[in-house]
């Protein structure tokens, strides 16, 4: 029988290729390329002399007698939130996140309630030894509940002692790439040991009914390190997400296929670990100056949850040939077609200008409903009026100018109200129900009329092309 051949595994993407190579034609990493020894895991070549596959049952789609999967609840209403509901049993999750964002935190405190419910939670640490885990246990106030430790990475001798005893409601494995299986040959955190561990530790989980969390660790750009098909292979995939400077931590739903995406629970960092934040939007606007130009509060959407929060820009002259464009928490792309929307169709003039544009609180928002609002900014910055302080915005800004009808308006009217604003800025078309009584709608149909809207007049036209048309104008005087 020939011998097996090594191969040579991306661990960016892993992507197999037959020799070694700098950089690797998949994803364009440099340096990413390891050689492993060929195996029997996942992927691998079925070995020779296999058994014979059995029959199995196929169910019914329309079969309804059998319960819906129960789900573990941690007591902790932004985790549930975020994750539909609860874990749902057998499920598997993976959660990554920047080091040092507090993910041990979340998990460690999620672990100590279900304990103190009577449940039996087992978390697994292949980074740190028991003693770590305690100390910060007993740092957060958590040394009374009966979490049972262990520091081990062999996926083996994990799966063996948790199937011994009472089936555990919920396994933290933290993390995913410092697990290895002795049924592949190369070293913990490769591609071939990570996507084997992974899938070991699922079939521990939907065969046993206990729910299994996987942390994971991230690449510089953001993304979970690893395999790309681990993301595939689990149930849900969770993004923890903030600032060290800030005390704002995000927990985002990427994946579930239990609940709905891009949910997001919000908490704040503290000497006692994570605490919930109850209402994000009065967060978000706490520190809110309400007299400054070039401030407008957008009403968003995150999941089916809607959020409050300040749009901040800044409009100055610039000195240079080409000015800054500099944006934070949106997208860039997006600010310099608004610009260009605004110079074509409404006749405010801001390509000599440098134009800062910022999130505040940190949060990043990705849909296109905030076009209005860092519209309403811009032209508050650069007029210098300060925008009604009880006003909020969204709509969508259209190539043509037009302002677009965007989803959920009555979910964004009703949290305004909620928080005291009296008066809110919308697409003239879309829906016209469920509207609180106490709001002044302010609908516009084109974006002409926000300069109106806002009091501020049309930037003069440049010397330049007011000379090119005296001429014209004197034939026609």
């Amino acid at each position: 029988m020939a011998k097996p051949q090594n191969a040579f595994v991306c661990q960016s993407c892993g992507a197999v290729s037959r020799r070694w190579q700098g950089r690797c034609d998949a994803c364009g990493a440099w340096n990413s390329i390891v050689e492993e020894a060929a195996s029997g895991g996942v992927g691998a070549q079925p070995a020779q002399g296999a058994r014979k596959g059995r029959v199995f049952d196929l169910a019914k789609l329309g079969e309804t007698d059998r319960p819906a999967p129960a789900r573990v609840l941690t007591g902790i209403a932004e985790l549930d939130r975020v994750t539909g509901g609860g874990f749902v049993a057998g499920s598997a999750v993976l959660i990554g996140g920047e080091p040092g964002i507090g993910k041990s935190t979340l998990l460690i405190q999620a672990c100590a309630a279900l304990a103190r419910r009577g449940e039996r939670v087992v978390y697994i640490s292949g980074e740190e030894a028991i003693d770590q885990v305690r100390l910060r246990a007993q740092r957060l106030g958590l040394s009374d509940a009966a979490v049972e430790l262990a520091a081990e990475t062999s996926v083996e001798d994990i799966v063996a002692t948790l199937s011994r005893g009472a089936r555990p409601a919920l396994v933290v494995i933290d993390s995913i790439q410092t697990m290895w299986t002795s049924l592949i040959e190369s070293t913990p955190g490769t591609v071939s040991q990570v996507r084997g561990a992974a899938q070991a530790l699922i079939r521990f989980a939907k065969s046993s009914g206990a729910a299994a969390i996987l942390v994971g660790h991230v690449t510089k750009d953001g993304q979970i390190a690893g395999p790309r098909v681990v993301e595939h292979m689990v149930d849900a995939v969770l993004s923890f997400e903030g600032e060290n400077g800030r005390g704002l931590r995000l927990l985002r739903g990427v994946k579930n296929r239990f609940g709905p995406t891009d949910e997001i629970g919000v908490f704040e960092m503290t000497g006692r670990g994570l605490q919930e934040v109850a209402n994000p939007s009065s967060l978000f606007l706490s520190a809110r100056d309400q007299a400054a130009p070039g401030a407008a509060v957008f009403a968003g959407m995150e999941g089916s949850r809607p959020l409050l929060v300040e749009v901040q820009a800044l409009v100055a002259p610039s000195p240079l040939g080409t000015p800054r464009r500099a944006v934070v928490g949106w997208d860039a792309s997006r600010l310099a077609m608004i610009v260009a929307v605004l110079e074509t169709h409404a006749g405010i003039k801001l390509s000599q200008y440098d134009i800062y544009l910022t999130v505040a609180g940190g949060l990043r928002i990705s849909e296109p409903a905030a076009d209005l609002a860092a519209a309403a900014a811009l032209v508050s910055s650069l007029s210098t009026i300060p925008l009604p302080a009880d006003a909020v915005y969204f709509g969508e800004i259209s190539l043509s100018g037009a302002i677009r009808p965007v989803g959920h308006a009555g979910a964004r009217l009703k949290e305004a109200a909620k928080l005291g604003f009296r008066s809110a800025a919308l697409p003239g078309a879309g829906e016209r129900e469920d509207a609180p009584r106490e709001l002044e709608l302010r609908r516009l149909k084109h974006i002409s009329a926000l300069a109106a809207d806002i009091g501020a007049k049309r930037a003069p036209r440049s010397a330049s092309a007011s000379a090119s048309r005296a001429p014209q104008s004197a034939r026609e005087a």
